[in-house]
């Protein structure tokens, strides 16, 4: 399942100089969907999305505002995208840029329901709650990663980086997250998904 969307995603990034000739069109025609909560990130671990309270418990990043440039690699194929990640204490919102600024999805999660609104040109089976999970998955606290985590488990593991965690399933299939910052929301953050041949850099804009 990972492998199928993140494989679908490349694609369509692949094919973005055709994209971009169409965006104009394409950005009023989009479609709005409800989305499930809860994702399989392996073949065996499954995560339901936290409550944005699991993070802000943390007084020093409330109301959280970051963009990101997310490359995506695969194989030799390698894209990227922009992103906006919005956390308050009601809600939280992803949006994907393409790289002239243009929305091609907005994700908004409310800790009960999860509304995706993307653009036609990602097509139907483009999910992009796959991306919101891995977000938390790297910025949410480890211990309530764990609570929301089944058929796997997230720890932090020993390694030449400020900070590097793992998420290992029942099977031993594992998801390895890196970072060059103690502090997630301030580094660049490396993960790669081993089953998948696929590897994501994600790195804050100023």
């Amino acid at each position: 399942m990972l492998l199928n969307l993140f494989g679908h995603f490349i694609d369509v990034l692949s094919r973005r100089v055709v994209a971009l000739l169409l965006l104009s069109f394409l950005t009023a025609c989009s479609q709005q969907i409800a989305r499930q909560t809860c994702v399989p990130l392996t073949s065996e671990a499954q995560y339901c999305l936290n409550p944005t309270s699991s993070v802000l418990t943390d007084a020093q990043h409330r109301d959280i505002n970051l963009t990101q440039m997310v490359n995506f690699t695969r194989g030799q194929d390698s894209h990227e995208l922009l992103t906006q990640l919005d956390v308050n204490s009601q809600r939280m919102t992803l949006v994907g840029l393409a790289p002239l600024g243009q929305a091609l999805f907005t994700l908004v999660y409310d800790g009960q329901t999860l509304q995706s609104e993307q653009s036609l040109l990602l097509g139907e089976q483009f999910k992009a709650e796959y991306l919101m999970a891995i977000m938390q998955l790297i910025y949410w606290p480890t211990e309530q990663v764990n609570q929301q985590l089944s058929g796997g488990n997230l720890i932090t593991i020993s390694c030449d980086m400020a900070l590097c965690k793992q998420l290992v399933d029942d099977n031993g299939a594992s998801i390895t997250l890196t970072y060059n910052n103690i502090d997630p929301w301030l580094a660049q953050v490396n993960v790669d998904i081993d089953a998948a041949d696929i590897h994501l850099q994600i790195n804050p804009i100023e």
